[in-house]
């Protein structure tokens, strides 16, 4: 598979963004996060880890991204199809691209309204001191993007399912290889560091995301980093990893049983496969996130709500979650291309859950799994 995009990947998300922009009569989009830069620019670079400086993104109401960067980018940049880059040299203490970015702006969207994403999961990345100059110096009405990025950012174009269900794929592999390095006596804090490796083995460009469990009939909770406590006999191991490949992530999970899983342990892994095919059974074009957040919750909860956790599932791209999320409230119709997580948890006892995740994709039809099926029964180490 090719790594980037054709130029008209970037032709056609201008398009489109230019086109909901006449609609909410903005006369520019300032982007200022990784992704959102990377959805028209292509730039792609492990340096966003680097807080110090800021970047920026400004989309014209016609014609192409302009950049706006620290000079330390411009090489990089200058191999996307952007051909405006302006470039200052940062870190700056006085003036760190504030007044190449106010000058920007001016040109570019004179006195008319500048979006900026500002609903959920967006964030500004820059300094507020230098935000208030930027603002004090623009001749136009500086506000929220409409909604575009997140509209726009939601369906994922056949190039970029494609990307997922590589990085899937790659996951895939390195979980078919979890008995090669987990068995009675390993520290998960090991497990956890040879999984990383089969994931890079296995062809992933990193693995920015590794979280998981073990312990007996069930584990407490999803997000802790692993101890050095040794796998024991009726532990039960979930593994959950967001790996990238060329840009893009998967995120799913997959649980073993240390030895023969308690007969309890195997009735809730099979329950939560079963709720996770119930969602599937109804994801189509036309259908909310909440029908597939009740879809599952009848199943694990019979009915009660869903657990602590929140939500039952998420959009999936550029970044592990992004978009909307499987809970009650949340009533985004699906729409082709759009690429989610199922996420349904059962609780085994008091404070111990089971948790399992695939990623799917939204199609004319229904829906295609990215992540390779998990069984009903637990794998055994």
């Amino acid at each position: 598979m090719t790594r980037g995009f054709p130029v008209a990947e970037f032709k056609s998300r201008t398009a489109r963004a230019q086109a909901l922009m006449a609609k909410h009569d903005l006369a520019a989009l300032l982007l200022t996060t990784e992704p959102d830069v990377r959805y028209f620019t292509g730039f792609l670079t492990r340096f966003w880890e680097s807080p110090t400086r800021p970047w920026f993104v400004i989309l014209p109401a016609t014609g192409k991204p302009v950049a706006v960067i620290p000079s330390i980018g411009a090489a990089l940049m200058a191999q996307t199809w952007v051909e405006d880059i302006r470039c200052w040299r940062a870190p700056d203490l006085k003036d760190d691209g504030v007044s190449l970015l106010r000058d920007a702006l001016n040109e570019i969207a004179g006195g008319g309204r500048i979006g900026v994403p500002s609903g959920l999961e967006s964030h500004l990345r820059m300094p507020l001191a230098d935000w208030a100059r930027v603002q004090d110096g623009v001749h136009a009405t500086v506000g929220d993007d409409a909604g575009i990025m997140q509209r726009l950012r939601a369906v994922k174009s056949p190039a970029e399912i494609a990307k997922i269900e590589k990085a899937c794929a790659i996951a895939g592999r390195a979980f078919a290889r979890v008995q090669e390095i987990a068995r009675e006596g390993v520290p998960l804090s090991q497990i956890f560091r040879d999984f990383q490796r089969l994931g890079l083995q296995e062809g992933a460009d990193w693995v920015p995301y590794l979280a998981g469990a073990a312990a007996q009939g069930g584990y407490a909770d999803v997000i802790s980093p692993a101890s050095d406590a040794p796998l024991d006999r009726g532990d039960v191991l979930m593994l959950d990893t967001g790996m990238v490949w060329d840009g893009y992530f998967c995120d799913f999970d997959r649980n073993y049983s240390v030895g023969a899983p308690a007969d309890a342990i195997a009735s809730a892994h099979a329950r939560l496969i079963d709720a996770v095919d119930a969602a599937a059974a109804i994801a189509r074009p036309g259908t909310t996130a909440a029908d597939l957040f009740h879809a599952m919750d009848a199943i694990v909860t019979e009915g009660a709500g869903g657990s602590d956790a929140g939500r039952l599932g998420h959009a999936l791209g550029m970044q592990l979650t992004e978009g909307l999320s499987l809970i009650p409230e949340d009533h985004t119709p699906l729409t082709e291309g759009m690429v989610l997580t199922l996420e349904p948890g059962i609780e085994t006892a008091r404070g111990k859950i089971l948790v399992h995740e695939e990623d799917i994709v939204i199609t004319a039809t229904g829906c295609r799994f990215l992540s390779p099926r998990a069984d009903r029964d637990m794998v055994q180490l």
